[in-house]
């Protein structure tokens, strides 16, 4: 029986998303006679975590699915017998890339990939724990249809089954690799404010992660449309297009992959930066494998401690941080586009090796560029005042780490590239009774 990895990672409180997510589970498992494993990576705090234990004992059973709810505890326990598993130098510093002390959107990824690995699923699905399915005649929709329907299959078998195709027909022998959607809601990003204090410090503060070089109407399309996801208009029918897709329609609260694409290259494992873990979209579509995009969206909200103080300041943190990653992540896409097809091997596998040059090539960049970033960073919250000028303030004492880390994350991104394939063989090896 096929498998398949339905994901929820979380570090918050969020006991509802859990049913949520094992009614979508248990929905793909009775449309599609799949075996869904349900896996809950759980990095809150004790009290919270005793909630979602709770909530997970309260699910009810459903034929097909397989629920795995992992704290950091289990998750470090897995990473450690797999890690010492593929001989990988350096076992201690792999083990901190896979499950760092700080936030990382990449790292939580990573582990599930590696888990589906054991679990043998052919494909990860990945939702989000601050967001929720919309409604149509009183019941969720499931972004989980759509994948399940053409992830794997070959494009030129999907094209019968969506409502259209815009794919090159040299790339229709292909599997579908990727399908996702966005969401509607909230930004994504807690730049809103900015734009409703002053319209044209937003221009230039969002203009900061637009690549250098772009004609200026695609640059204000961009800046226009960054962090909106899909607008606001609700779900009314299934719309799905066979395609490249490009990563800045797709979220990755709203995801499903082939293993061929994440068996093959991991994630960054970037600390405390936000969009690191968008990495393989952009590799999907410059290697030219097919895709669907499909217009089930999530509904996106912010949670009550993004609006707090230290919530604030440290959410401003992980916006800096993508801002500064922006310019080396840039070069390493223009480099993957420049490399399209050649990036697949025979068999139409990505070529690990080649990536993680071009990842690696990255931290020769002369990090000037990344210091005006950071003073036109500063000039702007200052000039929005109030907690902004809080923020800048904490950006000027932390100038140096900053610039540094952005440098040092491409380096250790390249480093795990490196190390994929081992971790990965281990990991399947270790296998289901590994997953405890």
């Amino acid at each position: 029986m096929r498998r398949v990895c339905l994901t929820l990672p979380t570090n918050r409180a969020c006991a509802g998303t859990i049913g949520a997510v094992a009614a979508e589970a248990a929905y793909g498992a009775r449309e599609f006679g799949v075996e869904v494993h349900l896996l809950i990576l759980d990095s809150a705090v004790a009290p919270v975590l005793a909630e979602h234990r709770a909530a997970v004992a309260a699910l009810p059973p459903a034929p097909g699915v397989v629920v795995h709810h992992l704290d950091e505890r289990a998750q470090r326990d897995f990473l450690r017998r797999v890690i010492d598993r593929s001989g990988v130098a350096e076992p201690d510093r792999v083990l901190d890339l896979m499950l760092p002390a700080g936030v990382s959107y990449g790292a939580c990824t990573n582990r599930a990939f590696l888990i589906a690995e054991a679990l043998g699923c052919e494909s990860v699905h990945r939702r989000d724990s601050d967001s929720r399915y919309q409604q149509l005649d009183g019941a969720p929709v499931f972004p989980i249809h759509p994948e399940l329907t053409a992830l794997g299959r070959p494009a030129t078998e999907v094209a019968g089954l969506v409502s259209r195709s815009r794919l090159d027909p040299g790339y229709a022998h292909r599997p579908v690799a990727l399908v996702g959607a966005s969401f509607i809601g909230a930004m994504s990003v807690d730049v809103a404010e900015i734009r409703d204090l002053d319209p044209e410090v937003y221009q230039e503060v969002i203009g900061l992660s637009v690549p250098a070089g772009y004609p200026e109407i695609w640059r204000r399309n961009l800046i226009e449309e960054s962090f909106r996801g899909a607008g606001t208009a609700p779900f009314t029918a299934d719309r799905t297009t066979l395609t490249s897709v490009s990563p800045t329609r797709v979220d990755m609260c709203n995801l499903g992959l082939a293993r061929e694409v994440y068996a093959r290259v991991p994630l960054p494992p970037a600390t405390d930066t936000i969009g690191s873990d968008y990495f393989l979209l952009h590799l999907v579509q410059d290697a030219r494998l097919p895709g669907v995009l499909h217009n089930r969206h999530i509904v996106n909200y912010h949670t009550a401690e993004r609006r707090s103080e230290a919530g604030f300041l440290a959410y401003q943190e992980r916006f800096a941080k993508f801002l500064l990653s922006t310019r080396y992540f840039d070069a390493v896409y223009a480099r993957l586009a420049e490399a399209g097809e050649a990036l697949l091997d025979a068999e139409g596998l990505v070529l690990a090796p080649a990536v993680a040059g071009f990842v690696r090539d990255s931290t020769g960049l002369d990090r000037a560029a990344g210091a005006e970033q950071l003073d036109v960073l500063d000039r702007c919250y200052r000039k929005l005042s109030g907690r902004w000028a809080a923020a800048a303030d904490r950006f000027a004492d932390r100038r140096e780490r900053l610039l540094d880390r952005a440098r040092q994350d491409m380096a250790e991104f390249a480093g795990l590239i490196d190390a994929w394939e081992p971790l990965v063989l281990a990991g399947r090896s270790e296998g289901i009774a590994g997953v405890r």
